[in-house]
């Protein structure tokens, strides 16, 4: 069991080892260790130990132990599905079963799966399997998108709790992709934490910043929570050390919105916020973020559609070339469908440099999209149209 690939590794002592995609020959998995702590590798010299079933896309591995049938898990990409396999020693692996057949969305290929079990509404007892999926690049994805699903894993086989033809977006915004989340995390804490790369296939080597391109989103606490017509959904939390980074705090007394309003006791390029809003009759509503007189960027909700949005299309640089040298609408507009039970909602948002991440009714539903805009867009204007709305709290926080 363990004790043969410490033996073969480690001479019967434990050390660090990293399951990945070989990508010589054609991809397959591999194995490498490390026997000082992670400073140095050595590749396992029978790699591989799942070879290639003669397949283009096998690749992404992610490895967890199994408390109930003892064994290690290994999820694999295979084109528009997953592939289970279990070992008793990392080195063993044997096939178990395949999951995607005409399961959620194959606009692209399927890559970067994840697969972990989360309590529903926090009662441990009553936990269940989510297996999150993203999905490449294609005209329809523009880049990118990420997808998952929920219910029953056995060690063997994964299965859907929904329709086979329902799909459950994780981000719906443009740059969230790739999300891993960290296992073993100590059981007095017991949290499912995550994070993704905060950009896309479409534009990965064009981002006008420097001296870093391309940068990861901030940490998430995931959950489970039942929706209001009794199905699963899957939320996402900045986790609660984000507060660790606020510098100042201001918090606004409630006012009405019947038109415009703009935020005079606050600015910035860099801060969190949180807002809650209701309203009656009104068309839209929303906020203009990084608001300078010819950029901005919004958030807001077609009340009228019952669609919400985050809009960057005047957020600053409108195309890029993508990674073949074409042009590409950077610009866009991005939205889901929104039918809240009461007209109230919950908005918390971090607002960087060149991004922007926000977290709806306590992250049922969130939007990531990188911007670029001037520094000096840094104003922050609430809107209403045919109708007023009402924001009953508001609270800044600059970043350190």
């Amino acid at each position: 069991m363990i004790g043969r690939i410490r033996q073969v590794f480690f001479g019967g002592k434990a050390g660090l080892v990293a399951i990945y995609t070989n990508t010589e020959g054609g991809e397959a998995q591999s194995i490498a260790y490390s026997k000082d702590n992670g400073r140095t590798w050595e590749r396992y010299k029978e790699n591989p130990v799942i070879k290639n079933p003669g397949i283009k896309d096998f690749r992404d591995p992610k490895v967890f132990w199994h408390e109930k049938t003892k064994k290690w898990v290994m999820v694999v990409s295979t084109n528009q599905s997953v592939t289970f396999f279990n070992s008793d020693n990392l080195i063993d692996w044997k096939f178990q079963s395949q999951f995607g057949d005409k399961e959620g969305s194959h606009v692209a290929v399927w890559e970067c799966p994840d697969l972990f079990r989360l309590p529903v509404d926090g009662d441990k007892d009553k936990g269940k399997w989510v297996l999150h999926v993203s999905i490449g690049d294609n005209d329809i994805t523009n880049g990118s998108t990420a997808q998952y699903f929920i219910w029953e894993f056995d060690g063997k086989k994964f299965v859907n709790e929904n329709p086979p033809e329902t799909v459950l977006t994780t981000d719906f915004g443009q740059d969230f992709y790739a999300a891993q989340s960290f296992s073993d995390i100590p059981k007095k804490d017991g949290r499912r934490i995550w994070l993704g790369w905060m950009a896309n296939w479409r534009y990965p080597y064009q981002s006008p910043t420097d001296p870093w391109m391309c940068s990861m989103s901030i940490p998430r606490q995931l959950s489970l929570r039942t929706a209001a017509d009794n199905s699963f959904k899957l939320f996402q939390e900045p986790i609660k050390e984000m507060e660790s980074l606020r510098s100042d705090h201001i918090s606004l007394d409630p006012f009405e919105v019947d038109g415009e309003h703009l935020i005079k006791e606050f600015s910035g390029t860099n801060y969190e916020f949180q807002a809650t809003i209701e309203w009656d009759n009104v068309e839209e509503l929303g906020i203009r973020l990084r608001q300078s007189e010819k950029e901005e960027t919004v958030f807001g909700l077609n009340a009228k559609g019952e669609r919400l949005f985050l809009d960057r299309s005047r957020a600053g640089i409108n195309s890029l070339l993508d990674r073949n040298g074409s042009a590409f609408q950077f610009g866009r507009s991005y939205s889901a469908d929104f039918t809240p039970e009461k007209k109230k909602m919950k908005i918390r948002g971090f607002v960087d440099e060149s991004s922007i991440e926000l977290f709806i009714n306590d992250g049922e539903y969130t939007f990531t999209n990188l911007i670029y805009s001037k520094p000096t867009s840094d104003g922050i204007e609430f809107y209403s149209k045919g109708g007023k709305m009402k924001v009953v709290k508001l609270d800044f926080y600059h970043l350190y």
